[in-house]
């Protein structure tokens, strides 16, 4: 069922007061324009599952910029874990590498907002290749680490598991299984749904400078989602200490599901705000 915003929540136009930072207003609709100019990159994801648990935004404000305010809905912070996959990756004005062009990644996040643009903030993303790793790190100052990675399907279960083998981050383990439900109405901007996965920036943080990279796709085509135990040990449908990795507390309860089988992204330069 769509939950929809209280009136006391953000619009375009309306104004919200987060973790004690001044009144400003999140426009949630001019960032899903297409940007000017010319993207960077031009990526397909998919096989993706949001996982997203209510958290304390207070549990959250260390870990993030304070330039940045974070975003929530209802008054609620959200903490999300988001396993896909990617293929057709390939620099704007390049064929695809052979090599690079598809792997799978994992992320940590949640939501944030600038000067009233909302985005997204990461904790971590974990990833297959070595040289995605690097580039990601180096040219847009993500928290990347490279791990062991899997994803296989059954019809329509997915079972995913991913490894962090990188030093520079602290040990980080996930799996899951699923089963890939129907298809959702198009979310629409006054519903969570929306607020969780319409998002069409990052930001980054870098020598006490921040930075924003814009992105542009379609609306998201979600489906429900079904957490299912695979095996005796993963009860409940999937283990994890992505979030205790960065020093949290995992959230109670289960999480909320969305699915998407693929989507075409375009990726543009970072550039500071």
């Amino acid at each position: 069922t769509r939950r929809k915003r209280s009136n006391a929540e953000s619009y375009p136009g309306q104004s919200v007061s987060i973790c004690g930072r001044h009144s400003v207003n999140v426009d949630r609709q001019s960032i899903r324009t297409r940007p000017s100019g010319f993207p960077l990159m031009h990526q397909n994801w998919g096989k993706l599952l949001f996982m997203h648990w209510v958290i304390d935004a207070e549990i959250l404000r260390p870990l993030i910029p304070s330039q940045l305010s974070i975003d929530t809905f209802d008054g609620k912070a959200w903490i999300g874990v988001v396993p896909f996959t990617m293929w057709g990756i390939r620099a704007a004005f390049l064929p695809a590498i052979p090599g690079t062009s598809a792997f799978h990644e994992l992320n940590v996040r949640t939501y944030v907002h600038f000067n009233g643009v909302p985005g997204v903030w990461f904790f971590s993303l974990d990833a297959v290749n070595s040289l995605a790793v690097w580039g990601a790190r180096t040219f847009y100052h993500l928290p990347y680490f490279n791990a062991e990675m899997s994803l296989s399907e059954e019809g329509e279960k997915i079972n995913y598991s991913s490894k962090r083998i990188d030093q520079r981050g602290a040990p980080a383990e996930f799996q899951a299984s699923w089963n890939i439900g129907e298809p959702l109405a198009q979310s629409q901007p006054d519903s969570l749904e929306f607020f969780l996965t319409e998002r069409y920036c990052l930001y980054s943080f870098h020598r006490d400078r921040l930075f924003r990279s814009r992105i542009f796709h379609p609306s998201w085509p979600l489906r429900k989602a079904e957490l299912v135990s695979a095996t005796p040990a993963l009860a409940g449908g999937y283990k994890s200490t992505m979030i205790q990795g960065l020093g949290m507390p995992q959230p109670e309860g289960g999480p909320l599901l969305h699915y998407a089988e693929s989507i075409a992204v375009d990726i543009w330069p970072l550039k500071k705000v």
